[in-house]
């Protein structure tokens, strides 16, 4: 069996955009399959003591600063240090990579792809993630019928259920942040413990588990 992860994560993540493209490697070298569980991270946020960055201090803030320039360099990518539309609520957007998974399944490349391009979508483009016209035009890109998935998406309310339910299983299994991956039930967060991620995933080692921080 392919190793399987599952992959908790925001449009308006900035980690999970600095670790989509490595991510994407790893599944790639691996042959793993995805499962991909967008949620409301500003929910995650308000019930597990995070703080939207303009809420949090002016030290963490600048220390923020300072890593994403970091990791610009490490993952090689561009970063809009201060978006023009962030935050924007990425809801509809969650909604139509559901519907496109709901067609072509969680394994089909422009479901990949277009996963990966919400995310550059708001910290590489500068674009309104929210914009019915910028989520139609980034599914397309990724190869998708993205006028008709979008018209899914806002007239299905199966989808806004589902973005729902997956943020209260996040809500369930302790997660406070994102990108948040889980391998057999052990929970590696942060784009930054995808080594890690990938370590266990070559050696095959018996997961983790901790319940309750026990």
């Amino acid at each position: 069996m392919p190793p399987t992860v599952e992959y908790y994560f925001s449009f308006i993540s900035l980690w999970s955009y600095v670790g989509s493209r490595r991510f994407q490697r790893l599944v790639h070298d691996h042959d793993a399959r995805v499962i991909f569980k967008p949620m409301n991270l500003m929910h995650i946020f308000s019930i597990s003591g995070g703080l939207p960055v303009k809420q949090r201090s002016t030290q963490r803030q600048a220390y923020r600063l300072l890593e994403m320039e970091r990791w610009r360099r490490i993952r090689d990518i561009p970063i809009v240090t201060h978006p023009k539309f962030y935050p924007a609520d990425p809801s509809l957007a969650h909604r139509v990579l559901l519907a496109a998974i709901d067609e072509l399944g969680h394994d089909h490349p422009s479901v990949h792809e277009y996963a990966h391009r919400g995310l550059e979508a708001v910290w590489a483009r500068e674009l309104n993630i929210a914009d019915e016209g910028t989520i139609a035009l980034l599914a397309k890109e990724a190869g998708l019928d993205g006028e008709r998935l979008l018209d899914r998406a806002k007239g299905e309310t199966n989808w806004a259920k589902q973005e729902i339910a997956l943020t209260t299983e996040a809500e369930d299994r302790q997660i406070f942040g994102a990108p948040l991956y889980f391998h057999q039930g052990e929970p590696f967060w942060g784009q930054d413990r995808l080594e890690m991620l990938e370590e266990v995933i070559r050696s095959g080692r018996e997961p983790i588990v901790i319940s309750n921080g026990k």
